[in-house]
């Protein structure tokens, strides 16, 4: 059983960075990894996947600002955030899943499609 286990949340100015990591406990090659991310009374978003071949995806919110990678020899999930606003505030979450793929290619996909879960990290933007 893969467990993942985030870095790297913390306080932040707006228009600031912030490097997110999950480590796995073991090889996540062959799994799509996510990011979701949960704001206080807010549902669950996912906000970025990449899946084993690299094809990524993410939600409107944050293209152009996050960006997702994986380094499979280091086990290692990245999710580097630039231009932070007050919105992206929220308690981020690592996880694993088998993938998601519809007719238009890879998806995100929702909680129930990542069967591995981190504890999470908070980020916090500041205005």
């Amino acid at each position: 059983q893969v467990q993942v286990v985030e870095f790297g949340g913390g306080l932040v100015q707006a228009g600031g960075s912030l490097r997110l990591a999950c480590i796995a406990s073991e090889t996540f090659v062959d799994l799509t990894m996510g990011w979701f991310r949960q704001a206080p009374g807010q549902v669950c978003e996912g906000v970025a996947a990449i899946d084993m071949d690299g094809s990524t995806r993410y939600i409107d919110s944050v293209k152009g600002r996050f960006t997702i990678s994986r380094d499979n020899a280091k086990n290692t999930l990245y999710l580097q955030m630039n231009s932070l606003q007050p919105e992206d505030t929220a308690m981020y979450y690592c996880a694993a899943g088998a993938g998601v793929y519809r007719d238009g290619g890879m998806d995100i996909g929702s909680e129930r499609d990542y069967g591995y879960w981190g504890q999470g990290t908070q980020v916090t933007v500041s205005a």
